[in-house]
């Protein structure tokens, strides 16, 4: 028999012969290196921190959107705080007037329903009939509110009718009602001078204005050139007859005259002119207007003509959406 041959044994600086090969075809050692697709990764080495830290929070790093805070402006919570007034005498309430037969509170809340702030539309009706008496008010959450939309909406067009906005500060209820009043006239208005625009320009020389009204025609709306502007100090009132006689309003000059607060009067009162001076012109021949103030709601503008009549010759006869007082206008003055 053949002797094997012994043993190769490893010649000093040589390399040992490789290792067996597995079935696989890989060296058994290799099952636990990661695959090449780790590396392929880019990972950071463990003792690394990972890229992310020290950078903005998530929500900002990758441009997610901001929470509805940061959107608007205050938190949801204030939202519905207006909803009761600060103050027990804020004013927030918007007169409407002129208002057509057929337009309801529905069609009064759409027309400021875009503004998302209409808290109440209440419409005047008669007490018998049951008829709308063409003017109204509407509530505000807030004062800014009624205010925005008083600057805003005044004197512009109403929607699907050929009318204009005619709106003005209400009188804060019951508590503002019984406050006196002292009312001045206020003659030769230009077409264009709103209810807004009168109040103001007595307001800021007056802080006591309560508000202001153009009277219009019923039939064709349009202004007939004079009005009324309310005080709640006799002082203030008393200045502004004097110091506000032929000062400007738009485009025209202002005539000032007395008219009889409803409060004050029961009667028939002339009414005068104030001159350059501010003394009370008694024989100006243009004026052939008497105010009636202390008017029944019932009383027409024909009852009025129908009992003025007897003393000459009446023109025109005016009483105001919502007013108790109204005017009648002579040929003359001898009357």
């Amino acid at each position: 028999m053949m002797q094997q041959p012994p043993p190769q044994q490893p010649q000093p600086g040589m390399a040992p012969p490789p290792p067996p090969q597995a079935a696989g075809g890989q060296p058994p050692q290799w099952g636990g290196i990661p695959p090449p697709m780790a590396q392929q990764y880019g990972a950071p080495p463990p003792q690394q921190p990972p890229a992310m830290w020290g950078q903005p929070p998530p929500q900002a790093h990758y441009g997610q959107a901001p929470t509805p805070q940061q959107y608007y402006a205050a938190p949801p919570v204030p939202v519905q705080a207006p909803a009761a007034p600060a103050a027990a005498d804020e004013v927030r309430t918007l007169w409407i007037g002129d208002l057509q037969y057929w337009m309801d509170e529905n069609y009064v809340f759409g027309c400021f329903s875009n503004t998302g702030e209409v808290q109440n539309v209440k419409l005047i009706r008669d007490k018998n009939s049951g008829q709308l008496q063409g003017y109204g008010f509407v509530e505000f959450t807030s004062r800014a509110a009624a205010e925005r939309v008083l600057q805003t909406y005044n004197g512009q067009m109403m929607p699907n009718v050929d009318l204009t906005f005619r709106l003005n500060w209400a009188s804060a209820g019951e508590k503002r009602d019984d406050t006196p009043e002292y009312t001045i006239f206020v003659g030769d208005l230009a077409a264009d001078v709103t209810d807004y625009l009168l109040q103001e320009t007595f307001r800021v020389h007056y802080p006591s204005v309560k508000g202001a009204k153009v009277v219009t025609d019923k039939l064709t709306m349009r202004t007939k050139g004079y009005g009324f502007v309310k005080f709640g100090d006799p002082t203030e009132q008393a200045r502004a007859m004097t110091e506000m006689n032929g000062m400007p309003c738009s485009s025209r000059p202002m005539r000032i005259g007395p008219a009889a607060s409803r409060k004050n009067t029961g009667g028939v009162v002339q009414e005068r002119v104030p001159n350059s001076q501010g003394a009370q012109s008694e024989n100006d021949p243009n004026n052939t207007t008497i105010f009636v103030g202390g008017l029944d709601p019932n009383v027409t503008e024909d009852t009025l003509k129908q009992v003025f009549s007897p003393y000459g010759e009446v023109v025109h006869v005016k009483i105001p959406v919502g007013k108790r007082c109204g005017f009648v206008q002579f040929v003359t003055r001898r009357c």
